[in-house]
């Protein structure tokens, strides 16, 4: 491969690249971002979650079309079974969401505890929208983390997210 197909190719598909681990609100939870995903204005999470139960924590691209928002909610899922927690949120999604698509719904293992995986199409009111979803409980509250892109931007930066998913590091419970 000489260095023009080289240059071809990165122009084609950019380079994301990896150089901010991320804490969540000084409880020890990290992951790791893009070093383009930038925190985004409250108006703007406003606009984007404008239900009662918005993350306060969002970062996301220059246009906030793709997004990583993380928070945690005062729901204690402790003692509750994970495929609970998963059947309890997919009945919700699909009676709310409009035009959601399921593309996988399972209980996955990661950074040593079982979570909540939902991934899924939707329609918002200007672009259809694809979420990955992460739920699981710590320390007496509900941890989640949504994977949010437009449709449009998904391909662009499905590896990325996916990348940035399997980066969670969560501190022992004690």
């Amino acid at each position: 491969m000489n260095i023009r197909t080289i240059l071809a190719v990165l122009c084609i598909f950019p380079v994301i690249v990896f150089g901010k681990t991320i804490e969540l609100d000084g409880q020890g939870i990290t992951f790791e971002a893009p070093d383009e995903f930038l925190a985004v204005p409250q108006e703007i999470i406003d606009l984007k979650y404008p239900s009662k139960n918005a993350p306060r924590f969002v970062i996301g691209n220059k246009n906030a079309a793709t997004t990583i928002a993380y928070d945690l909610k005062p729901q204690d899922l402790s003692g509750v079974e994970m495929d609970e927690i998963l059947i309890a949120f997919e009945a919700t999604f699909s009676r709310v969401i409009p035009g959601i698509t399921w593309i996988e719904k399972k209980v996955i293992n990661l950074s040593g505890r079982e979570w909540a995986f939902l991934e899924m199409t939707s329609n918002a009111i200007d672009t259809d929208i694809y979420n990955i979803m992460l739920v699981t409980g710590f320390r007496k509250q509900m941890l989640i983390f949504n994977f949010n892109s437009t449709k449009e931007e998904f391909p662009k930066y499905e590896e990325i997210l996916r990348e940035s998913l399997k980066s969670i590091k969560l501190p022992d419970e004690s």
